[in-house]
Formats: C-alpha cells, sequence, structure tokens
C-alpha cells in the first residue's frame, strides 16, 4: 500500500475477562469509508468459571458486524432475535433508531473451556437512514462469497468487490475482504476498490516499498486504488473501507451520529430505560460517568 498515510497500532482495552485490540477509532483517523470502530478481541482462552458476559447495552445510527475466527456468541436483541454466532458467519445488526442487544458464552459450553477470537466493527449509517427501523440478519459463512487468485484465498465478507456482492445486506457503499495465503505472493487489487481503504493483518505479515509490517496493524492508504503489497507466507489480512460520508460522525458509547443532540436524547432515554427491552433479559449496562477533568 504505497503512499501510506498512517499505521494503526492496536491498543489494548479490556472486556470482562479477556482483552480486545482497539483499532477504530483512532486519534489520527476517525473513520475509514464509513467504518467508525473495530475491536479485535482476543485470542482468550476461558476456562470453566469464566465466560463472555455482555449485558443488554443500546446502539444508535450504526449497524454492527460480527465476525469470529474462533468460539461462539450468543446473540440476544430487543427485537426478539436469538442467534448463536459461530466461525465464519456473519452477525449483521442495524440499530437505526435504536436496540439493544446482549452477547453471551451459549450456555452448553458456560461450564467448558473454551476460546473467543474475532473481530466486532461498527460501521456508520448514512445520514439520511441514521433512524430507520432496526433490523437483523444472520449470513451462514458458506453464502459468502469466496475463491482463490494467484494461490490466495479471497472472501468477500460485505459489500461489493472483484465485481461480486456479499448477501449481507448494507446501507452504503463498502468492502470488507479477506485475504489468506500460505506461500509469499503478490498481490494488487487497486483495481478493485474505492473510497478509503486500510489493510488490518491479522496473523503473518506483509512488505511493500521494502518495509515490513506484522500482525496488530492497520495500514491506511491515501488512496484506495494504491492497495499494492506482497504477502508472506501463512498471512492473513482484512481489507475493509468504502465511501465516505460527507458529514462528520459523532461517538459516544455505544451511540454513533451525525447529530450530537441525538446521541445525548440517547444517552437520556437509556439513563431512564426507555430503549426497547431484550426478552427474557434483566440487567444492563449503565450509562458510563463521566469523570470530570481535574483542574491545576
Amino acid at each position: 500500500m504505497s503512499n501510506t498515510l498512517l499505521i494503526i497500532e492496536e491498543r489494548a482495552a479490556s472486556i470482562g475477562n479477556f482483552m480486545v485490540g482497539r483499532l477504530l477509532p483512532f486519534r489520527q483517523k476517525r473513520a475509514v469509508g464509513p467504518f467508525v470502530f473495530i475491536d479485535h478481541m482476543g485470542p482468550a482462552t476461558l476456562n470453566e468459571t469464566e465466560n463472555l458476559d455482555v449485558p443488554p447495552h443500546p446502539h444508535i445510527g450504526l449497524s454492527t458486524l460480527t465476525f469470529l475466527f474462533e468460539g461462539s456468541i450468543m446473540h440476544r436483541d430487543s427485537l426478539g432475535t436469538e442467534m448463536e454466532i459461530k466461525p465464519g458467519a456473519v452477525n449483521w445488526m442495524t440499530a437505526g433508531k435504536g436496540v439493544v442487544h446482549s452477547e453471551r458464552t451459549p450456555v452448553y459450553l458456560r461450564n467448558k473451556n473454551k476460546t473467543i477470537h474475532g473481530l466486532q466493527i461498527w460501521i456508520a449509517l448514512p445520514k439520511e437512514l441514521e433512524a430507520i427501523t432496526p433490523s437483523f440478519f444472520h449470513i451462514n459463512k458458506e453464502n459468502l462469497p469466496h475463491w482463490k487468485e494467484h494461490g490466495v484465498s479471497i472472501k468477500l465478507i460485505a459489500g461489493e468487490a472483484f465485481g461480486k456482492q456479499s448477501p449481507v445486506p448494507v446501507h452504503s457503499n463498502l468492502f470488507f475482504i479477506e485475504l489468506k495465503s500460505t506461500h509469499k505472493q503478490s498481490m494488487d487489487i487497486s483495481q478493485h476498490l474505492f473510497g478509503e481503504s486500510a489493510l488490518y493483518i491479522l496473523e503473518g505479515s506483509i512488505t511493500n516499498d521494502g518495509h515490513s509490517y506484522g500482525p496488530k496493524q492497520i495500514l491506511v492508504a491515501k488512496e484506495s486504488n494504491l492497495c499494492a503489497f506482497e504477502m508472506n507466507k501463512n498471512t492473513t489480512v482484512y481489507i475493509f473501507g468504502g465511501d465516505p460520508f460527507p458529514e462528520e460522525r459523532f461517538i459516544h458509547w455505544n451511540f454513533v451520529s451525525s447529530s450530537k443532540e441525538k446521541i445525548e436524547q440517547a444517552k437520556t432515554d437509556w439513563k431512564n430505560q426507555k430503549f426497547p427491552k431484550v426478552p427474557g433479559e434483566t440487567d444492563f449496562v449503565p450509562l458510563p460517568e463521566v469523570k470530570p477533568t481535574k483542574k491545576n
């Protein structure tokens, strides 16, 4: 990826019993196309007393994309959805005007040793769709377009690229692509991309302009048509991006919007428990308190 604008290092954060690597947003780069938030969960091994338990929490103004490499998560939401996601499948939830969901270790795994590893992604909605009716879709892994080129396995997880379209029902022009190599291979996919683009290295390494980049780094290109690089053996990368929105997106906690006022209203509504409930669940994640800034 020549003329790289920015190299983002993964930054650790904690969720329950394991660490996640926060990739976006970054102080110098708040979004790549419509992608505004990416967490790399794990890999983490949990014992029989440790489980993923993220109680009901709200979202507005975005779609969430969950993609696992290992493990299993039970998703429940205020639409009445109850769906287990396993490696290679996609959970796609559009929050729109407001949705609540929980994420937990499935019951049959709660008293066993288990592993969790994957990506959780937020994709902002176009301004005119920020308040649409919430929806949820699950796409099985075999339904995602996948093929090989020059010995590299390619999977189109979401959006459009390579003249193909993923069945994930996205709301804007974007792409989210997986590339896996078993041996060293030069790649130039610039003609298949558009808008802004970034490359995340999950494992292995890539080489570009004589520089080598390894795991837990995102490379953000100045232009999508500059996405050319050499994949080294046993490397997995994810390329994502698309057309950016003309308006700035604001993020507070789990809320994304082009309007600060809508975020403030969502904060008030959640604090007063005016969001819809997740059937069968009574606990919830409280609205985080903002600590006052110390004055000198």
